[in-house]
C-alpha cells in the first residue's frame, strides 16, 4: 500500500511539472510584439528619411553660396570651410539609419516574395536615391555590403570605390525602372505617389538621367549611354511628378526647424544669390526672400518690419565671422547685420513646408545640358525654359502666397533668354537656383559643372588648400567603429579631408 502511495505521488509531481513547463512555454511566448512588419510601413519610413536634416545648411548650402552664418561653434562648416565633424556626419546617419537601414530589410524580406516585385523595385530606387546622396557627399562608401547588418549580419560594411558604386547604381536604377509594371502589385498606402505605379517610373528615370549627368566629366560615353536610356524610358512631366516629401508639425522640416527655431536669426542669405536673382529682376527673388527692415538684434526681427520687396534685398558676403560682419553691415548701409536678407521663414522655410528631392524643373534642366551636348533630341532652349518655368510655378507649392504670376514668368524668359554661346553656364547658373535648398543636389552640381562661377570665400582661417570644400568628411564615430575598413578606402581615394575630390570630380 505504502508503495502504491509512493507511485501515486510521483505520477502527480511529474504531471504537475510537465504542466508547468507547458505554462512557461505560454509564459515565454509574447503575443503582442510584432514578429514581422509591412514592407510597405518600413519604405514610408525609407522616403521619410529620404528628407534632408539641418546639417545641409551649415555645409552644402553654405558652400553652394546660399545661405550662411558669420557664427561659429555648432554652426562652423562651409561658412568658414572648416572641417566641423559634428556636423559633416549629418548625411552619413540620417541616409544609413534611416534609409538604407529600411531598404535594407525591406529587400530582405522580400528576396522571396516574387509577388510584390514593385513593392522591390520602389524600394530599389529609394535606395538607390540614397547611396547616390552618401557617395556623392563623402566618396567611397559601404555599398555592397552596407544595409545588411539584419539579413547577413555584416555589421562592419566594407566601403567600395566611387567609380564602382556608379556603375551598379546605374545598372540597378535602369533595371528596377524598367520593371516597374502598372499591371503590377500596387500599393495605395505609400507616403511618395500613393501606389502611382507610372509616376514611380518617371521618378525612376529621372534619376537615371541625374546619374549619367554626374559622370558627364569623367565618362563622357556612359553619360550618353545613361541619359539617352533615361529618355527613352519617359522622365518626370510636370510639378505633379515630383519627389517631394510633404511635412506637418508632427513630422517637421528640418531647415524649417532650425530656421523657426533657436537659430532663426542665424541665417542669412549670401550676397552672391541674392545678387544673381535681384541681377535679372528674377521674381522668385520676391518669393524667397524676407528683410527686416532696420532690425538691430534678433528681437527686432519681427513680422511689422518684415518686408519682401525685391529692391531692398541685400545678402551677406562670405567671409566674415560674428565680430568683423559688423562693420561689414554698416559700410552697406545697414543698421545691423541682422537686416541682412533671410530665406523667409514665414514661407519658404516653414515647419511644414515640403521638401523636394528630385523635381520636373530640374529635370528639364539637365536635359537642356544633354541636348546642348547632342545627347538627346529636342531643342536645348525648349528644355531651358520649361525647367526654370517649373521651379518658378514650384514656389506656390510652398505657399500659396508664393505663387508667381504667369506674366511675370513670361516677361522674365523674354527678357533672359536662352543664350546657346553661352549654354552650360546659363543652365547650370539655374540648376543652381532650381535646387534652392536641396543643398547635396546644389553641392554636387557645382562640383561637377564648375557652375555658378562663384568668388571662393575669402574666410582667413581655412581647412582647405584650394577655393572650395570638395567633400565632406567621415564622421568620428564610423572610424572609431569601423576604422580598418574606412582606412582601406582612404588609401584608395585620398586622404579624408575637404581637399580630395570624389571619382566624377576629377
Amino acid at each position: 500500500m505504502d508503495n502504491l502511495y509512493r507511485y501515486a505521488l510521483v505520477f502527480i509531481l511529474l504531471f504537475s511539472t510537465l504542466s508547468c513547463e507547458e505554462d512557461l512555454d505560454e509564459l515565454n511566448t509574447n503575443v503582442v510584439d510584432p514578429t514581422s512588419v509591412d514592407e510597405v510601413f518600413l519604405l514610408n519610413n525609407a522616403i521619410i528619411g529620404t528628407s534632408f536634416s539641418n546639417g545641409q545648411v551649415i555645409y552644402d548650402i553654405g558652400i553652394v553660396q546660399q545661405i550662411v552664418s558669420p557664427n561659429s561653434g555648432v554652426l562652423t562648416g562651409g561658412n568658414y570651410n572648416q572641417d566641423n565633424r559634428n556636423s559633416t556626419r549629418s548625411h552619413w546617419n540620417d541616409y544609413y539609419e534611416s534609409v538604407i537601414k529600411h531598404t535594407g530589410d525591406i529587400l530582405a524580406s522580400l528576396a522571396d516574395q516574387p509577388e510584390k516585385s514593385n513593392l522591390l523595385h520602389m524600394t530599389t530606387l529609394i535606395q538607390s536615391y540614397a547611396f547616390m546622396l552618401l557617395t556623392d557627399t563623402y566618396g567611397d562608401v559601404p555599398y555592397f555590403e552596407a544595409g545588411k547588418g539584419v539579413s547577413e549580419q555584416i555589421v562592419f560594411p566594407r566601403y567600395d570605390a566611387q567609380e564602382s558604386i556608379y556603375r551598379d547604381l546605374i545598372n540597378v536604377v535602369t533595371n528596377s525602372a524598367a520593371a516597374l509594371s502598372v499591371s503590377g502589385d500596387i500599393y495605395p498606402g505609400e507616403v511618395l505617389y500613393g501606389g502611382d505605379i507610372a509616376q514611380w517610373k518617371k521618378m525612376g528615370y529621372s534619376l537615371l538621367l541625374r546619374l549619367g549627368m554626374r559622370v558627364s566629366e569623367v565618362d563622357a560615353a556612359l553619360a550618353q549611354q545613361t541619359v539617352t536610356a533615361a529618355v527613352a524610358g519617359g522622365v518626370m512631366e510636370s510639378n505633379d511628378d515630383n519627389f517631394v516629401i510633404r511635412h506637418d508639425f508632427n513630422y517637421s522640416n528640418g531647415i524649417g526647424n532650425l530656421l523657426n527655431g533657436g537659430e532663426a536669426n542665424n541665417f542669412y542669405l549670401v550676397k552672391s544669390f541674392v545678387d544673381f536673382l535681384s541681377g535679372t529682376n528674377d521674381p522668385r527673388l520676391g518669393a524667397i526672400a524676407v528683410t527686416y527692415v532696420g532690425a538691430a538684434s534678433g528681437p527686432d526681427q519681427t513680422p511689422d518690419v518684415a518686408s519682401i520687396d525685391p529692391a531692398i534685398q541685400v545678402g551677406m558676403p562670405m567671409g566674415f565671422d560674428n565680430g568683423s560682419i559688423v562693420a561689414q553691415a554698416e559700410a552697406d548701409g545697414l543698421v545691423s547685420f541682422y537686416e541682412y536678407s533671410q530665406a523667409d521663414r514665414s514661407r519658404i522655410a516653414q515647419r511644414n513646408s515640403p521638401m523636394f528631392i528630385i523635381t520636373h524643373g530640374q529635370t528639364q534642366l539637365l536635359l537642356a545640358e544633354a541636348a546642348t551636348r547632342g545627347w538627346v533630341s529636342g531643342a536645348a532652349a525648349d528644355f531651358y525654359e520649361a525647367g526654370v518655368r517649373a521651379h518658378m510655378d514650384q514656389m506656390a507649392l510652398y505657399s500659396p502666397v508664393m505663387e508667381i504670376p504667369t506674366t511675370d514668368v513670361d516677361a522674365y524668359l523674354v527678357a533672359n533668354p536662352f543664350d546657346a554661346g553661352n549654354a552650360l553656364e546659363q543652365i547650370n547658373d539655374q540648376y543652381w537656383v532650381a535646387s534652392f535648398l536641396n543643398g547635396p543636389e546644389a553641392f554636387a552640381n557645382f562640383r561637377r559643372s564648375g557652375f555658378p562661377d562663384l568668388p571662393p570665400n575669402p574666410f582667413p582661417a581655412q581647412d582647405i588648400t584650394g577655393d572650395f570644400i570638395n567633400r565632406l568628411t567621415y564622421p568620428n564615430d564610423e572610424i572609431a567603429v569601423n576604422g580598418e575598413n574606412l582606412a582601406e578606402a582612404v588609401a584608395r581615394m585620398g586622404p579624408d579631408n575637404l581637399d580630395t575630390k570624389v571619382w566624377w570630380d576629377q
